[in-house]
């Protein structure tokens, strides 16, 4: 048969459950802590595991991994640190018996190098290109006139063209006449920069 509780005796119930949860909870973490922390190791197993590591001559494992066979320790007790001095002595009277130069000895004779039969190759000469030579002045002179002051015009031919010029004209838009004589005229070649003496000629 239930018994009916009052509002007071809800509360005390409530609380009650709730203290049993709170209890019950920080009881199983503690627990659970305990269980997951490992033992402490025993200085008995730590000396057992030296003696083995002694025994079996190989070297426990380091940080980060790295494992091997222990360096062997040589005994000291059959090593003689002491300097000889004689046998020192006997090894520097002992004298080269080589038959080439010795490099010990700054007064031995330089070995001699047999000289090279024929020279190097020589080097090929290089020449600068010669310039262009200009062409010569397609004009002709078969004639001259003098004026009354004495002055001369030349009759000068190109092709089927004939010319008359005085000095300092030009000729074709090419040819300027640098001076006239009665056996010879002075022509330059504009384009080339190149004077040239054109003798007289029977056309």
């Amino acid at each position: 048969m239930a018994i009916p509780l009052g509002t007071e005796n809800k509360r005390q119930v409530y609380t009650v459950a709730g203290l049993l949860l709170l209890i019950l909870g920080v009881g199983g973490y503690e627990l659970y802590d305990y269980l997951s922390t490992p033992a402490p190791a025993q200085p008995g197993a730590a000396r057992q595991a030296a003696g083995s590591t002694r025994a079996t001559g190989t070297r426990p494992a380091q940080a980060g991994g790295a494992s091997g066979p222990a360096a062997q320790r040589i005994a000291g007790s059959g090593l003689d640190p002491t300097l000889h001095l004689n046998k020192l002595a006997e090894s520097e009277d002992v004298v080269y018996a080589g038959t080439g130069r010795n490099i010990f000895s700054a007064e031995s004779a330089p070995v001699e190098i047999p000289k090279p039969v024929a020279g190097p190759r020589p080097s090929p000469v290089v020449t600068a290109p010669e310039p262009p030579r200009p062409p010569a002045i397609d004009l002709k002179y078969f004639g001259y006139t003098q004026g009354k002051d004495k002055s001369l015009q030349a009759f000068l031919v190109r092709g089927d063209d004939i010319f008359m010029a005085r000095t300092g004209d030009i000729v074709s838009s090419r040819y300027k006449v640098v001076s006239i004589m009665p056996g010879s005229v002075q022509i330059t070649d504009l384009a080339y920069n190149n004077t040239q003496s054109l003798p007289i000629t029977a056309n």
